[in-house]
């Protein structure tokens, strides 16, 4: 896929309804850097400072929203 197309194919999955988690922000990098490496990048999306202390990552798919929930479990959705 083509960047372009990444981005129109999350926009599309985001306004249909996506699985959200909150992490603290000090675990922003290792959050991004374990998306990179389990999941395809049109798969995931990252929205930095969504409240103080805090980074928010959707998900297109429910059982990577709660992979990711449980590798960060001590300090997602806080």
């Amino acid at each position: 896929m083509t960047p372009i197309e990444i981005f129109e194919y999350k926009q599309r999955w985001q306004r249909a309804g996506c699985y959200s988690v909150r992490l603290h922000s000090d675990l922003g990098l290792q959050g991004k850097d374990f998306c990179k490496v389990m999941m395809m990048k049109q798969q995931w999306d990252m929205t930095g400072w969504t409240d103080v202390y805090e980074h928010t990552f959707y998900f297109e798919y429910k059982q990577d929203a709660d992979m990711f929930r449980n590798k960060f479990k001590k300090y997602a959705d806080m």
